[in-house]
Formats: C-alpha cells, structure tokens, sequence
C-alpha cells in the first residue's frame, strides 16, 4: 500500500494546494484526523454494534488521505516543524488504538488478540521512528506499514458491518496481522541498522 501513495499524493494535490491559500496548516489537519479518530472509535466502542462498523472504512480513507495532505503541506509548503513530527508520529498510533480496540467488543473477536495487535501496530511504528534516533532515516518497510493496516481493519470493518459471518476468520486475520508485525518491526530494525552499516 506504501507503495502507491506518491499516486495517491498526486491526485490529492490540488486539494492540498487549496488548503494552504485557504491557511490551513499541517498541524491543523494531523490533528482534525486525530480527532476524528477518537471521535468514530468512541462511536464504535459504545455501540458495539456490527452495522456501525460501515463507518471504519469510509472513515480510514479519509483519514489516509488527511495524513497523505498533512504530509504535502508540511514538505511542499514550507510548514515542516518539530512540533509537526511530533504530532504526526504521536497521532497516529493513538488512532490506530481508538480504531481498532473496539473490535475487541465484538463477540466473535479474541479481544486479547486484538490489544496484542494494536500494541504490535503500535511497536512497529516505535521501531520505525527509532531509525532516526540512531542517525538512519524514519523507515516506513512492510509487510504491514500503517496503510496496509488501515486496508486490513478497513475491509474487516467492511464484512462486519455488512453482517458477513466471519466466525474464526476474524481471529485468524488478526493472527496474521500480529504476525505480520512482528515481521515489519523486524524488517524497520534491520533496515535502520543496515543504512548504518
């Protein structure tokens, strides 16, 4: 999914230009994704009901593509901070969390497998950050980076809400999606150390 974001980029360029005569900034929009994802995971977590799951993946796309415009803005209109880096790193594992926790309230979900996942999403962005701590660069390697995560829980959120009895899938999904983290931390970690080498 990485892979196809400088497509995604172009489309949503005109858009991006927009916001910045409008004075719309970087951190304005990394923090309006962030809120909307409280917001929508909160929604899920009290209704808990399966209908309402329609929601995610229509949600996910619009945050994909806030996070795509937050990113145009900061390196294309000279709005590149600190403060921005910070946020964007912090944002977006808090909404990963408010997203996808509330899969653990499902009846037919291990829920301890659900909090192991989001944990596990949530160490493979650490270690990706880590790179820059050591002198690498931020490493974005797969196989299962924040988009592709955002695909995953998308499409599941999809066959949910749309009453498709999953039964053991939805675990046996989320088992692959532990796995395939595990896979991604080792992948960033090795990567970063690799640029050293």
């Amino acid at each position: 999914m990485y892979d196809l974001k400088p497509r995604f980029q172009g489309l949503l360029r005109p858009l991006t230009n927009l916001l910045a005569r409008r004075g719309i900034t970087a951190n304005q929009v990394t923090l309006a994704a962030a809120a909307g994802s409280i917001v929508l995971g909160g929604v899920l977590a009290v209704t808990a009901t399966h209908r309402v799951f329609l929601l995610l993946p229509v949600f996910l796309f619009v945050r994909m593509a806030l996070n795509a415009i937050d990113g145009m803005l900061a390196r294309e209109h000279g709005q590149k901070s600190s403060l921005g880096a910070i946020l964007n790193e912090i944002t977006d594992v808090a909404s990963d969390a408010a997203l996808y926790l509330p899969f653990a309230l499902l009846p037919e979900a291990n829920a301890a497998l659900v909090v192991v996942t989001v944990l596990l999403a949530a160490l493979t962005e650490m270690t990706g950050v880590t790179g820059l701590a050591i002198g690498a660069s931020r490493r974005y390697d797969g196989p299962l980076g924040k988009s592709d995560r955002a695909f995953l829980f998308g499409l599941l959120g999809l066959l949910i809400g749309l009453g498709v009895p999953l039964g053991g899938l939805l675990n046996l999904a989320l088992l692959a999606a532990a796995i395939l983290s595990l896979i991604t931390v080792a992948r960033r970690a090795q990567g970063a150390l690799a640029e050293l080498a």
